[in-house]
C-alpha cells in the first residue's frame, strides 16, 4: 500500500474521532448524555416506524439487552421515550420518542448535519489523493 493509503486512513480515523467529541459534547451540551442522543436517533431513525422493540434497539446500538434496558429506563425517567404495550406481542414492549425527546433530537440533528456538511470537503479532498487527482 502506499503512503497516500495511509494518510488517508489515518485522517478518516482522526476525522471520525473528531466527529464522535463534537457529537458527544453536543449532547451533553443541550442536557443528555451521548448514550442517550444514539438511543433517540435510533428510535427515530428506524426503517419504516418511528418505534422500536427493546431486542431491536441492543441490536442497531450494540449493546446488551441489559444495558440497553437500563438505558431505556433513564430516558424514560427523564421524558425522553414512553414505553406501550406491544399490541401485537404482549410480551414485549414498544418504545416512543416523546415530544421532549423531539425537541433535543431535531436540534442535534441539525447542528449534526452541519458537522458533516463542513467536514465533507476533507472526505472529498482526501479520497481525491488516494486515487491521485489532487
Amino acid at each position: 500500500m502506499s503512503k497516500d493509503t495511509f494518510v488517508f486512513l489515518s485522517e478518516f480515523r482522526y476525522q471520525l474521532r473528531k466527529f464522535l467529541n463534537f457529537s458527544e459534547s453536543a449532547a451533553r451540551e443541550i442536557g443528555i448524555t451521548p448514550q442517550q442522543h444514539q438511543l433517540l436517533l435510533t428510535v427515530m431513525g428506524f426503517p419504516d416506524r418511528n418505534y422500536a422493540t427493546p431486542g431491536e434497539l441492543s441490536q442497531r446500538l450494540q449493546i446488551t439487552h441489559h444495558a440497553c434496558v437500563g438505558l431505556i429506563d433513564r430516558c424514560e425517567q427523564t421524558g425522553l421515550v414512553t414505553r406501550r404495550k406491544n399490541p401485537l406481542d404482549g410480551r414485549s414492549v414498544l418504545i416512543e420518542v416523546t415530544e421532549l425527546g423531539r425537541d433535543k433530537l431535531e436540534k442535534l440533528s441539525e447542528i449534526h448535519l452541519e458537522e458533516i456538511n463542513r467536514i465533507r470537503f476533507l472526505q472529498d479532498h482526501y479520497a481525491k489523493e488516494i486515487k491521485g487527482e489532487s
